[in-house]
């Protein structure tokens, strides 16, 4: 994944405890009024990957000229400029978290994040995937209604301290057959 601008390339890559500097300084901009406390994100990686999902966005520095890009970019560490989390377990999913860097927004960031997730929830066999999303956040619902979620219920008053509502989205995977039968197509 490249940048549109004279950025370097943005890779994906799983969290570690080492990101969560950078990851909180970001959650507490991004999500000034219910951010993530550091002992909420380690908690979450410390169920990582039993249970969890965890990736950082990495921009990487710009390769010079002449050199080739993808081995000077391997190499190299970046800004981290998004993260994501998933939880699964029990054939479900949840999104617990999506956030990219507002100046980073709308080139494809979110939804790399997202496609990460959903191939994450795919690979544990989860039959559906869940999340929530701010009622106020209408950029991640069309985002999350291109890939084919659907709304499914509303938390009213569920962001604190703000009091926002949270729409409850799911999208399915896969279909589980009535009473844990198969049915052969002829």
């Amino acid at each position: 994944m490249t940048g549109a601008d004279d950025t370097g390339a943005v890779r994906l890559r799983t969290m570690t405890a080492a990101d969560l500097p950078a990851v909180l300084r970001l959650e507490r901009v991004m999500f000034p009024e219910d951010a993530w406390t550091e002992e909420m994100l380690r908690g979450e990686l410390a169920d990582q990957p039993r249970t969890r999902h965890y990736v950082v966005a990495e921009e990487l520095p710009a390769a010079p000229p002449g050199e080739a890009g993808a081995s000077a970019a391997t190499a190299a560490s970046g800004e981290i400029i998004g993260y994501a989390g998933l939880s699964a377990a029990g054939g479900q999913a949840d999104v617990q978290t999506i956030g990219v860097r507002a100046d980073r927004r709308g080139a494809g960031i979110g939804a790399a994040l997202l496609t990460e997730l959903l191939g994450e929830a795919a690979r544990r066999g989860t039959e559906a995937v869940f999340l929530e999303v701010r009622a106020d956040n209408d950029g991640a619902r069309l985002m999350y209604e291109r890939f084919g979620f659907e709304r499914v219920g509303l938390r009213k008053r569920y962001y604190q301290p703000s009091g926002v509502d949270a729409i409850v989205m799911c999208l399915t995977l896969r279909r589980r057959a009535a009473m844990g039968f198969t049915r052969e197509e002829q």
